[in-house]
């Protein structure tokens, strides 16, 4: 009896450690899904469905008006490369350092305009969400 219970303590403490990694695997595949779902979102000039990907809580304390979509629209996306990322697991923090090619429709100017995302996951909701807000394409101007 005593070693039936030691033994499956020890298979149980083996399927544990064992799934451990595979979670924090899936983890970093969601976010590196929704990394890409953000940046086809804004390739695309989808901005609308890029602001689902923005934490509920920054995008309620930092809305984005009509009038800002309006802007978004007149600016036609060259280019996003990822230049650096970083990500720590444990602490559920990912940061990565764009860069976005930049058309004015009206005038044809083209520009490049450095982006850094950072990323958060939460817990309650099993979820990656950019925290960052969405990206100022005209930097000033």
């Amino acid at each position: 009896m005593r070693l039936t219970k030691t033994l499956l303590l020890a298979v149980l403490a083996l399927l544990l450690v064992a799934t451990a990694p595979a979670f924090a695997r899936g983890k970093m595949d969601q976010l590196q899904a929704n990394q890409y779902a953000w940046s086809g979102a804004i390739r695309w000039g989808d901005f609308e469905g890029a602001l689902s990907l923005i934490e509920p809580g920054y995008r309620e304390a930092h809305p984005v008006s009509d009038l800002e979509l309006k802007r978004y629209e007149q600016v036609q996306i060259t280019a996003y490369r990822e230049r650096n990322s970083s990500a720590d697991k444990k602490g559920g923090i990912a940061l990565r350092d764009i860069e976005i090619g930049v058309v004015n429709r009206h005038t044809q100017a083209e520009r490049t305009v450095r982006y850094r995302e950072e990323w958060r996951w939460d817990e309650a909701s099993k979820n990656w969400w950019l925290v960052s807000g969405m990206p100022d394409l005209w930097d000033g101007e």
